[in-house]
């Protein structure tokens, strides 16, 4: 394993923090030498210093994580601005004499040309993001080697000004982490086809909150008379048809808006607007809450009807609820819920009618709503709930079988899962993220 702090010092001399990229499994390494213990380790200040040498210590590790996605990231766009470069040369060309190619090689590298279009900001942005990066590194260096030398000479600098910097940098790092994990919606692609199964309704997902080692899968057929919930330990069995346990709900769901989230089923009890939340683990029902004001029983569904009103999803920031009221004259209504007791923390209204919208999904607080559930549909409007602001969009995507009745996105697989006309398909989102540094306004 490579080092990148890479000054020798004895455990008798004081603490010294080595961190290293990535071990052979791709798993970031971090390692302190520890001074051996002497009765300075019962005072109160070499405690405090203890503390803060581990908050530097996870501090480093999470850089190094950072650092290692921003350059691989950074690395990757760099060689798409190379083969920009140069089809951008082969289109000039072309275009002086397009009348002598086929039209379908033409129209191949316009289309590539035009993908590779959006990457150019993108690269400026990484370029601002590496340089981010590299003082984050500088910092953590500096205070370990100020730590360093406090343990040779415990009050010598004052304690409660380096508590702060390490507060202040613990801070920005984690806010600069989190900007990393969310962006915008720029392209939906795919779809690619897991399984044919089932009615023409339907729904099925994974857990966004799961470990990496456990895939387990849902499968709820039916919007409507149907209390039977399918599990399958992994997509592999999922498409083989091995189930591994079946639930028996103790209510009929309506529509087919469920989510799977924290290893519980969040649904909507049939002919109500109650939200029920239901374990797994147990076979208990947790919590049931009904949405105030909520239109339920097709009063107001996404286009294809099926008792859609009230659709729960989930994203990077938590558990959403998507609904229409009176009050709100039939517009889409989004509800952060408490993911524990079902409760409304805060609501949006949006001025988007709920009847015109397809189907909806969120993704880092921004509700996307498309304009249809069959051929031709693409996601037409958002809502950030960040901003309280909207936007009216143009992304399209594949309806491959020409009816969806549901749509969700999962952070973990940032993905779009979808029951599309029998048809249990993926499609693959792309996000723009954007990282604002404190000296941007």
């Amino acid at each position: 394993v490579k080092r990148i702090s890479s000054t020798q010092i004895s455990p008798k001399e004081g603490w010294q923090v080595y961190s290293s990229a990535q071990d052979p499994d791709g798993r970031c390494i971090c390692t302190v030498v520890a001074p051996e213990q002497n009765l300075c380790s019962r005072d109160a200040k070499s405690r405090q210093l203890r503390q803060l040498l581990e908050k530097v210590q996870n501090m480093s590790q999470s850089i190094e994580v950072l650092n290692l996605r921003t350059q691989r990231d950074f690395q990757y766009v760099l060689k798409m601005e190379t083969q920009m470069k140069g089809l951008k040369a082969k289109f000039r060309q072309i275009e002086d004499d397009r009348k002598t190619l086929m039209t379908k090689h033409f129209q191949d590298l316009k289309e590539k040309m035009d993908e590779l279009l959006p990457l150019i900001p993108v690269l400026e942005q990484y370029k601002t993001d590496a340089k981010l990066i590299t003082q984050f590194k500088e910092e953590i260096r500096n205070l370990s080697a100020v730590l360093t030398g406090i343990q040779e000479e415990i009050g010598a600098y004052d304690y409660e000004e380096l508590h702060q910097r390490v507060l202040s940098l613990d801070t920005r790092l984690r806010d600069c982490m989190k900007k990393l994990t969310c962006g915008k919606l720029m392209k939906i692609t795919g779809p690619v086809t897991v399984k044919t199964s089932g009615t023409r309704f339907g729904a099925w997902m994974t857990d966004p909150l799961a470990s990496k080692k456990n895939n387990r899968v849902w499968y709820m057929d039916s919007y409507t008379n149907n209390k039977i919930v399918r599990e399958y330990k992994s997509i592999t069995d999922f498409v083989s048809g091995a189930e591994s346990r079946t639930y028996n709900l103790p209510f009929k769901w309506a529509g087919t808006n469920h989510v799977v989230y924290n290893g519980s089923l969040y649904f909507n009890k049939y002919q109500s607007n109650i939200i029920i939340k239901y374990s797994f683990d147990t076979g208990r029902v947790l919590a049931q809450r009904s949405l105030e004001y909520a239109g339920f029983h097709n009063v107001y569904p996404y286009t294809w009807g099926g008792f859609s009103d009230i659709d729960l999803m989930a994203d990077e920031i938590g558990l959403w609820a998507i609904y229409a009221t009176n009050q709100n004259a039939g517009n889409i209504v989004i509800s952060q819920l408490n993911q524990d007791t079902l409760e409304v923390m805060k609501s949006w209204s949006t001025g988007y009618p709920k009847r015109s919208a397809g189907e909806s999904f969120m993704i880092c607080g921004t509700l996307y709503v498309t304009n249809s559930h069959l051929t031709g549909a693409k996601v037409y409007y958002s809502y950030s709930t960040k901003t309280s602001t909207y936007e009216y969009t143009d992304i399209p995507f594949h309806n491959q079988y020409f009816h969806i009745s549901m749509l969700d996105y999962n952070a973990r697989d940032r993905a779009l899962y979808a029951w599309n006309n029998g048809h249990q398909v993926l499609f693959n989102v792309t996000l723009f993220h954007i990282i604002k540094t404190e000296d941007d306004t």
